[in-house]
């Protein structure tokens, strides 16, 4: 593999402009898009406007806008003066995204034009720049370029990514250089991913799979990405025909599954299926193949680790496994308590070494202490088994994050506010099978005596404070929550007992 020490994504994508400035690296369905070199003139325009608010190395750049390519380029501008680069999903509300900025103290947010006051009322110290879903604002502001890179090393943080625990708030967890540049070379190697490749760019640009592994991969190897605003099944398959990858989440899938327009014949220009962000159902990974001919390749990856896995591009792809440990990364499934490596077919805690692992949660050394094992293993909170021949398999998550149409929501947040209604007791938030988003949301209420609280005040009450995918979907009261002899809640009996309430819900194609 390459010798990325001192090496960036900045300077891998440069190396890209120099070899062919002309190409397309973002295109459109009409033809029409940007190069490389209008790519990295941009990069270096936002570059001269980042320092101009005060960014210098080491300083934090929030970023809450819709996906452009502008977006993609404040994210290399920021890499290239050393900055640490820290997306926000558009949907969080002005509660969530005032911790963020009192955890991150930023130097600069770059945000749509219609949030830009509430901004400046929540966080009156940070230059405000501005950037909306055309790729107009403030943040073009500047007439001047950078054209140099601020030397980083291999060890220097390149950005910073919010995740969360089942216990209290979102920890952000610190990524290096060094963590970005392995990850995308080892995935280049693994999935055979070069300048030829077309990849249909239809995620979202502000977590690790839409960014650190969709964006990255293209800019680094030199690839067109087929641009897509947002996921919209017609426009995917009419993609198709020019495209020779897709990186989705299995709703993606399930929902291409659901069109009858998805033929072999559709497919024939495809050369990769990824899927990621959550489990795939092994019906969806049986039925696609049927469909096209094409096995989806799952791979397993997290916020604090990149990609850990992969199912091989050559060999067999199994369903409901995520496959062998990168180039360079180490997985072990291991006995929760001593971090004893436990023989293939056992089940046991995944825990990861290499250097696609995370350097530490942001502000946080005691947490950070918590999850690394004295071997250097960070243990990722999930559970599974390595089969005979190899193949991790997940079982579950020790954690009771619910993964919902890719998105990770974690109970405990929502469970919070719930209890502050007072016609709630306490409530148990799980996630149930759902045919369209994988995991749906549920809310189990124990309701205050005498009081039942409609579903349409639990709803209005929560509402300003979580974003839409974090919001319960049903609404369930019982008497008691289930709980065993040390009072914990039992979640699993809840799981079982309303495993079937979206089994009637109708799939919006």
């Amino acid at each position: 593999m390459t010798n990325h020490q001192d090496q960036s994504i900045y300077l891998l994508f440069k190396n890209r402009v120099d070899q062919h400035p002309d190409k397309l690296v973002i295109e459109y369905r009409d033809g029409s898009g940007l190069t490389y070199a209008e790519l990295l003139q941009l990069t270096q325009q936002i570059a001269a406007e980042l320092q101009v608010a005060g960014v210098v190395k080491g300083e934090r750049v929030v970023s809450q806008v819709e996906k452009s390519p502008e977006a993609i380029a404040a994210y290399l501008a920021t890499l290239q003066i050393g900055g640490i680069y820290l997306p926000l999903n558009t949907a969080y509300t002005a509660s969530e995204l005032q911790y963020f900025l009192d955890d991150a103290a930023p130097k600069v947010m770059i945000v749509d034009p219609t949030r830009e006051q509430q901004v400046r009322e929540l966080a009156p110290h940070v230059a405000i720049r501005t950037l909306d879903a055309l790729g107009q604002g403030s943040l073009l502001d500047s007439s001047s370029r950078t054209d140099s890179a601020v030397e980083v090393s291999a060890s220097d943080e390149a950005a910073i990514l919010y995740t969360s625990g089942t216990t209290g708030r979102s920890k952000g967890a610190v990524l290096t250089h060094e963590n970005l540049v392995s990850n995308c070379l080892a995935l280049l190697e693994c999935w055979e991913f070069d300048e030829n490749d077309r990849l249909i760019h239809a995620l979202p640009i502000f977590h690790i799979h839409g960014l650190f592994v969709a964006a990255n991969m293209t800019l680094v190897a030199g690839a067109t990405m087929q641009w897509v605003a947002k996921f919209d099944v017609d426009q995917i398959i009419d993609e198709f025909e020019t495209a020779t990858v897709l990186m989705g989440v299995p709703t993606f899938y399930t929902r291409l599954l659901a069109s009858d327009r998805l033929t072999a014949e559709a497919v024939a220009n495809m050369r990769l299926f990824i899927s990621g962000s959550a489990p795939l159902l092994a019906a969806d990974h049986e039925a696609f193949w049927e469909r096209t001919g094409h096995q989806i390749l799952e791979r397993y990856g997290m916020t604090e680790t990149g990609m850990n896995t992969s199912n091989p591009y050559r060999g067999e792809r199994r369903p409901g496994s995520v496959g062998f440990p990168l180039p360079g990364v180490e997985v072990i499934v291991a006995d929760p308590e001593t971090g004893k490596e436990m023989p293939n077919g056992e089940m046991g805690s995944i825990e990861v070494r290499g250097p696609n692992v995370f350097d530490r949660y942001w502000q946080n050394p005691e947490k950070t202490r918590e999850e690394f094992r004295d071997n250097g293993f960070f243990v990722t909170g999930d559970q599974g088994y390595f089969s005979q021949d190899g193949y991790l398999n997940i079982s579950g998550r020790a954690k009771d994050m619910i993964i919902s149409g890719g998105y990770n929501v974690y109970p405990k947040e929502i469970e919070q506010l719930l209890d502050q209604h007072d016609q709630v007791v306490e409530s148990a938030v799980i996630g149930v099978p759902h045919p369209d988003l994988g995991e749906g949301i549920v809310a189990v209420i124990v309701p205050t005596a005498g009081q039942a609280a409609s579903e349409e005040s639990l709803r209005d009450f929560i509402s300003p404070h979580l974003a839409r995918f974090k919001q319960p979907r049903a609404y369930r009261v019982v008497d008691e929550l289930p709980r065993n002899v040390m009072g914990k809640v039992q979640k699993s009996e809840l799981r079982d007992r309303f495993s079937s309430v979206f089994e009637q819900y109708e799939s919006k194609v």
